[in-house]
Order: structure tokens, then sequence, then C-alpha cells
């Protein structure tokens, strides 16, 4: 069965990654799978479950999920792409702080990069 890689009419999974959320841990910055909206941390963040939801499912295409960002980014080319308007919302909310989740967050975060 062939997966589309983008279904813009599929809402985001939630405010934060998916699985930092289920381990109560933290992101740098997040990401929305344009497939099914799932969404996963950046490659900084010590989950790296954006990349780990891309090789996991085969999704290739996404896009940030952080406020003022309309990036897209296709695992399979490793270049920059574009998409359109997926639903709403387009980024998580304001008042969640980047890293988040609030509370979370180590005071060497920026120790813990992933580069």
């Amino acid at each position: 069965m062939h997966v589309p890689a983008i279904d813009p009419s599929i809402p985001p999974t939630g405010p934060g990654c998916v699985e930092c959320e289920q381990e109560s841990g933290w992101w740098v910055a997040l990401r929305r799978c344009a497939a099914c909206g799932h969404i996963g941390c950046c490659d900084s963040s010590p989950g790296q479950h954006g990349t780990a939801h891309w090789r996991a499912t085969g999704h290739p295409l996404m896009r940030s999920y952080e406020p003022g960002q309309d990036w897209w980014w296709d695992y399979e080319a490793g270049t920059h792409a574009e998409g359109p308007e997926l639903a709403p919302p387009l980024a998580h909310p304001l008042d969640q702080p980047t890293p988040g989740p609030e509370g979370r967050v180590p005071p060497d975060w920026r120790q813990q990069l992933h580069r």
C-alpha cells in the first residue's frame, strides 16, 4: 500500500513530540510529518524523534512546527522541500517555550545538543 507523502487534511498529533511526551523527555524544536501529522523533535534534540519517525514509517516530508517558521524538509532527498498549507495548527502554542516543554528542559540543555 502506498502512503501519500502529504495529506494536508490531517491535523497534528498534539502540541509536542509524541515520544518525548511518552518518555517525559524534552526537545529543542519540533517537526510535523506531512503524511500523518506526527509531531517529533528535531535532530538537535536528545531523542531525534522526527528522523526516527521517517525511518520507521518512510514518510519523507516534514514541516517545521515552530511559530513563525514555514520551511519543509525532505528526508529522502536530504534537501529543503515545498508543500501545501496543512491543517491547523501550523505550530505549537505560542506559550510553549522552545526548547520545551516547560519544566522538563535541563539547565545544561545546550551541552546536550546533538550537532
